[in-house]
Order: structure tokens, then C-alpha cells, then sequence
């Protein structure tokens, strides 16, 4: 039996528009909110262990690196290295949670061949694009905010450009969704989901700079950073906190929108045309 991608074989009833659902207020939802609505209620459901449980782990590592590093680390003058490190442990939990969002719940579905249900709708590759990525921003934005709210209070931390800050943790959030999908979409059990997670998104969050500067590594080692994507998501966050980065807000924001377009043109050509979820 033959099952239609996301986007070409289905197509939309009533003249080409999606269809509505009825919301729990009696509201109507087009498909795509109707998406993105379970794919929120998916991760709020278990907001115990997908939101509680990664603030605990940044909680921890403030308060382990900070007690440990606070008087014999100085980065930026005037800034205290706890306060240094906030906003790295901050984006670092936005970024692996937008990702963890979105491909869990892809692989999930495959495993529990529920996803076929989503397949069988007249929903396009566009709809599936901002369910999927969208929830994982959401998820993202809200342990960072967990984060902050837990751990703000034991730093000193200023925000002098609050849109830098902004427009960094949803273009990173956004990216990383949009990857989690395309590792989703690959992988075919949990085994290849977790290899994905430890062996490429994990390293790279945490050599992107979150609890150094990278003008303490030698040179080779700085040049390198210089071409971890990871590394200008983080530096262009901690910028609209302190002002001080280690490279131009402008560079990293060129840098960041450019990965995050790329990730997302390749995620949508893959939803496009069914990549290992059509048969």
C-alpha cells in the first residue's frame, strides 16, 4: 500500500485551503495550528521531564562551574564569570531541547507507526515545516525562560540589547528544530536518534564557547571554533546581555541566518518529497 508524502499527492479539500479542526473552545483551527497544537500538547503533557528536568541540569552546571571557576576565571572586564556563563547555559538548553522536540516526536511516530495518520491528511510539506519546528521553538524558548528564572537571581546580568537576544534564541531554536526534523526523518530507531544527539549535537553545543571564550584556546583551537555554527548562536546571545562578544553581532547573525536557511530549505525538500516516511 502506497502512502502519500506531506505535500504532492494530497491535496487540500475546498478549493485548495486546509482544513479546520474544532479547538477545545470551539474555535476552528486550521491544519496546520491543529499540528502544532498536539505537537505543543505532546511535550507540555510531560512538562516534568522535557522542560523541569533540562533546567535542573543547567542549574547544576551554574552552580557546580560557578562555585568552582567563579575566582579563577575573568573573560570579558567587569563581568563576572557566572554571569559569563548564564546566558551560554541559557541558549545551550535552547538549542538541544528545540532539537530533542522535534526528532523524538518524529521518531516516535515512525516506531509507533501512528504517523501514517499524519500522512494519510491533506496537510503540505509547509504545514508539517512550521507544526514541527514551530512546537520546537516553543519548547526551546521555554526552558531557556526556565532556565533564566531559576538561575537569574544568583548573577549579576544586565540586558543591553534585548532584540540581539531575541532574534538569536528563535533563529537558533528554529535552526535546531529544523535539524531535529531532517534527524527524525533519518533516523529509523532510537539507537541512530541518540548516536545523532551524542556524537554531533552534543559536541559541538558544548565546544561552541558556552562556559569559555574562545580567545583562551590557542590559536589553532580558535580557528576552529570559527567554524562551528553552534559557536555564533551563543556569541550573538551573550552579546545582547553584555555587549562584548568574542566576534561582530553582525557576523554571527550572517552566519546563523545563512545555517538556519540552509537546515531549513534542505528540511523542506525532504518533507517535500516523503524522505523515508513515504512507501
Amino acid at each position: 500500500m502506497s502512502v502519500a508524502g506531506p505535500s504532492q499527492d494530497a491535496k487540500a479539500p475546498s478549493g485548495g485551503r486546509e482544513p479546520h479542526a474544532v479547538g477545545e473552545r470551539g474555535g476552528m483551527m486550521l491544519g496546520w495550528q491543529t499540528l502544532l497544537y498536539k505537537e505543543v500538547l505532546r511535550f507540555w503533557k510531560v512538562a516534568f521531564q522535557t522542560i523541569a528536568a533540562p533546567v535542573l541540569t543547567s542549574v547544576l552546571y551554574m552552580l557546580i562551574f560557578g562555585h568552582v571557576l567563579e575566582d579563577h576565571v575573568k573573560v570579558y572586564d567587569q563581568v563576572a564569570y557566572t554571569s559569563f556563563l548564564l546566558p551560554g547555559l541559557i541558549m545551550m538548553g535552547v538549542l538541544q531541547n528545540a532539537f530533542a522536540n522535534s526528532s523524538s516526536s518524529l521518531v516516535q511516530s515512525k516506531i509507533m507507526g501512528n504517523i501514517v495518520f499524519l500522512l494519510l491528511t491533506p496537510l503540505s510539506h509547509w504545514s508539517w515545516f512550521v507544526a514541527y519546528v514551530g512546537s520546537s521553538v516553543v519548547r526551546g524558548l521555554a526552558v531557556g525562560l526556565g532556565v533564566f528564572i531559576i538561575t537569574g537571581w544568583m548573577v549579576n546580568i544586565q540586558f543591553i540589547y534585548p532584540l540581539w537576544i531575541a532574534v538569536f534564541a528563535i533563529l537558533g531554536a528554529a535552526m535546531m528544530g529544523s535539524l531535529g526534523v531532517i534527524a527524525g526523518l533519518w533516523a529509523e530507531k532510537f539507537d541512530q536518534m541518540a548516536a545523532f544527539q551524542n556524537f554531533i549535537i552534543m559536541p559541538m553545543t558544548f565546544l561552541s564557547g558556552v562556559f569559555y571564550s574562545i580567545h583562551s584556546l590557542p590559536a589553532f583551537w580558535q580557528q576552529l571554533s570559527h567554524l562551528n555554527p553552534f559557536f555564533y548562536m551563543i556569541d550573538g546571545f551573550r552579546y545582547g546581555f553584555f555587549g562584548q562578544s568574542d566576534v561582530s553581532p553582525w557576523i554571527s547573525l550572517g552566519v546563523v541566518a545563512t545555517a538556519a536557511a540552509l537546515v531549513g530549505g534542505l528540511t523542506l525538500h525532504l518533507l517535500r518529497t516523503g524522505y523515508k516516511i513515504r512507501s
